[in-house]
């Protein structure tokens, strides 16, 4: 797989390593459509090598899969219910519960 990026006003097409981020202006290409791409007639076509180094998964792919895996872990928050009109008078407290009396 590779990107594909280009740059309209230097009329350049670069095809390079897969990208980790969206950008404008940039297409991901499997192996096939990569060997066989042609650019307009006066556009350069630049083709970055990969790093062979960079092949497989970094450090940086295992934090964003542990990151992942914690956020779909996270349960979801409960809705907010709008507490009801108080209606009577506070009597007695026993912790976060209170007691009301109707008047």
């Amino acid at each position: 797989m590779c990107t594909l990026t280009y740059v309209y006003a230097d009329q350049t097409a670069v095809l390079g390593p897969l990208a980790t981020y969206a950008e404008p202006h940039a297409y991901d290409l499997c192996e096939a459509h990569s060997e066989r791409l042609s650019a307009p007639r006066g556009w350069e076509v630049l083709r970055l090598a990969a790093d062979p180094a960079a092949q497989g998964p970094s450090s940086d792919d295992l934090l964003a899969l542990a990151d992942a895996v914690r956020e779909a872990a996270r349960p979801a928050p409960l809705p907010r219910v709008a507490p009801a009109a108080e209606t009577g008078r506070e009597t007695a407290r026993r912790g976060h519960l209170r007691v009301l009396s109707s008047d």
